[in-house]
């Protein structure tokens, strides 16, 4: 954890509470504070600062001298559309895609995400992997998210209302590549897609790929090398995140 991020409810002017187990420990056993120690705090849909604390034991740590004066940093101005993948990974590409800045999440269902994927668990955990990445990326906004369990309706219907520029769809069996992509645009930030679509493991079948550009979404490669779902994301959202000018203010 880089900051640690607190519910609006539980700072009152210049003190806050804290009495998040997992956060409790972070400040015990990682960063070894003692009483008297500053932490870098934020509060969930505001502002970043510090806090000094006052008391501490298991269960709580009161802190003192809150100041919350720094904005977070701006929201990457793009919607990744996400094929619902493994819970396991799911947990670590929330995260990701949280610390990385993300603005919008959009979980969808495809022909190689299984039935079962919708019931894990780990989908009622969503928030909580939010939360370490804000945590990670020292950021306090959180995400828009959507889950669509029937992939044509959300394309039909779901995804013209999130097209603004232009769309991408990560797929290794296509041409066109991505670094032809940005040279042609000139490495411009206005010119970057503002909806990236990435597969689960085996990426997307041909239909979905058809459907796709039907609705203005270009299928891309990234190269010779076919990457898990959170390499891709990750190597795309790099190149939001090489152009400032390409993220939102929240502030």
């Amino acid at each position: 954890m880089n900051c640690l991020l607190l519910p609006a409810s539980a700072i009152e002017g210049s003190r806050a509470h804290m009495s998040d187990s997992a956060q409790i420990s972070h400040i015990r056993q990682v960063l070894k504070a003692n009483i008297g120690d500053t932490l870098k705090i934020g509060m969930l849909g505001g502002k970043l600062g510090t806090g000094v604390i006052e008391t501490m034991s298991e269960r709580a740590v009161q802190l003192s001298d809150v100041m919350l004066t720094h904005a977070p940093p701006p929201k990457l101005d793009v919607t990744v559309v996400l094929a619902l993948p493994r819970p396991k990974v799911l947990r670590r590409l929330i995260m990701d895609m949280s610390a990385l800045g993300v603005r919008d999440i959009v979980l969808v269902n495809s022909y190689r995400t299984e039935k079962s994927y919708w019931q894990s668990p780990q989908l009622a955990r969503i928030d909580e992997f939010v939360l370490e990445g804000l945590q990670q990326g020292v950021d306090t906004i959180l995400p828009r998210i959507q889950m669509h369990k029937r992939f044509k309706p959300f394309v039909e219907d779901v995804l013209p209302t999130l097209l603004k520029r232009q769309g991408i769809v990560a797929h290794p069996k296509t041409e066109a590549s991505f670094a032809s992509f940005m040279q042609e645009a000139a490495g411009s930030a206005q010119a970057l897609p503002d909806v990236l679509c990435i597969g689960a493991e085996g990426g997307w079948i041909d239909y979905e790929i058809d459907l796709f550009a039907a609705h203005q979404c270009q299928a891309l490669h990234l190269g010779a090398r076919i990457l898990r779902t959170e390499a891709a994301v990750n190597a795309l959202l790099g190149q939001w995140l090489l152009h400032p000018q390409a993220s939102e203010k929240c502030f």
